[in-house]
């Protein structure tokens, strides 16, 4: 009832017609001069679905009194989380995964509260859900804790000079309603509050999936004109965004996908000249070979397996192979035996290189801008298979491995 009442006093000073608010005010205190920006202040931070309004440019959000006078209290707010139930046995499927609720405690100093807007699905993190599977990049996920993953959010609450309120941040975190950056360390990256477009493109187009087929072509591939480019996975986020990309290099794009309706919308809308189903190969090698007469100049790897095998037998002098994923070894419970003809690469003189796309993050902010250019002058497409509500997250998971989804998979919470 306490809270109720601080409620009534904030929205009746306010003439705010308030019903469900999201965070309790303790402070009530607001300088008449703030009072025109204060509808606009409470609505954003009040209801999630305002969020991606943001507050008029003249209105200092870490400096105005209206923040100095009304201190924030997480107690009562909950926050609801996808943890990890059990260690997938192959396929990840969603009983894996359980969604839970516990209460959102106060930020400390040097903290951040973030409102996730969405939850990015990505096929890498299948890996870090395997028992033993810490490495130099990321530990295991621990049972019982919020799965590892990439959300877009906005500041909601700040102790950080580094962070403003209102502020879009892409970071890794976890599949939750809200996150608490807490360390230095943590990946998490500022989104430019200059950037025109809809807040999904900063988890597909503009983020980690379509800047890693930037760098990988950019910095490992580079397609020139004339060249032919095999891209694995082609259906895929990143594959999307590589085989656009190639083609505005001037390259021939070939592409390999799972199913007939994949091959046939790659090719007629997104620029692919052909897409090789291997679902219905007999040989994936003499299939390559048949679309790829003249050779593989680039291929962008983000299967391997058999697939790598079968580019490796049609690659060119000097080709570049560009390692980005390995969607066919992650679900392995066993360690799968590498590819028996690495020779060729030496018969070739040929390159493969691997990366991984966070290890760029002070070439965000320029990758970002080409991308986006490129997406408003109708040059690169974005596609999206996107699910709402965070109990279908792992939903969204399970269906990127079955081949269920198309371009970028996005929970919208």
């Amino acid at each position: 009832m306490q809270r109720l009442s601080i409620y009534s006093k904030i929205c009746n000073k306010l003439s705010l017609n308030i019903q469900e608010p999201i965070r309790p005010y303790t402070h009530t205190r607001i300088r008449k001069a703030d009072h025109k920006y204060s509808r606009a202040l409470y609505s954003a931070l009040f209801y999630p679905a305002l969020h991606d309004k943001a507050l008029p440019e003249c209105y200092n959000r870490r400096y105005s009194p209206i923040y100095s006078l009304i201190k924030v209290s997480s107690m009562g707010t909950i926050n609801h989380q996808v943890i990890l139930a059990s260690r997938p046995k192959g396929n990840a499927v969603e009983d894996n995964f359980r969604l839970i609720e516990t209460p959102l405690r106060d930020i400390e100093e040097g903290e951040v509260l973030i409102k996730n807007l969405y939850i990015s699905l990505d096929a890498g993190f299948r890996f870090w859900m395997n028992e033993g599977s810490s490495n130099s990049v990321l530990p295991e996920m621990p049972l019982g804790a919020p799965v590892m993953g990439l959300t877009l959010g906005r500041v909601i609450e700040s102790k950080n000079e580094a962070f403003d309120i209102d502020q879009l941040i892409m970071g890794r975190f976890s599949w939750e309603s809200y996150s608490i950056a807490s360390k230095a360390e943590e990946f998490a990256v500022p989104i430019p509050s200059d950037i025109d477009c809809p807040l999904s493109y900063h988890m597909g187009v503009l983020c980690d999936t379509g800047m890693s087929a930037y760098f990988g072509l950019k910095d490992i591939g580079k397609p020139k004109a004339g060249e032919t480019v095999l891209v694995s996975g082609a259906g895929g986020a990143v594959g999307i965004v590589a085989g656009q990309i190639a083609k505005l290099h001037g390259a021939n794009v070939i592409g390999t996908a799972g199913s007939e309706e994949k091959c046939r919308r790659l090719e007629n809308e997104f620029g692919y000249d052909k897409v090789i189903n291997y679902r219905s190969s007999n040989n994936l090698t003499e299939s390559i070979e048949k679309a790829c007469p003249n050779g593989v100049d680039v291929y962008f790897d983000n299967i391997a397996g058999p697939l790598l095998e079968a580019a490796l037998n049609n690659i060119t002098d000097g080709a570049r192979v560009v390692l980005c994923g390995s969607v066919s070894t992650y679900e392995s419970v066993e360690p799968l035996p590498g590819p028996s003809n690495l020779f060729n690469l030496v018969a070739r003189q040929a390159k493969m290189e691997g990366f991984m796309c966070h290890y760029h993050a002070d070439r965000y902010d320029q990758a970002r801008r080409e991308l986006l250019g490129w997406v408003n002058e109708g040059k690169i497409k974005n596609a999206e298979y996107m699910l709402e509500g965070i109990e279908n997250t792992p939903k969204a998971f399970c269906d990127m491995f079955s081949g269920i989804n198309f371009g970028k998979t996005l929970v919208k919470l």
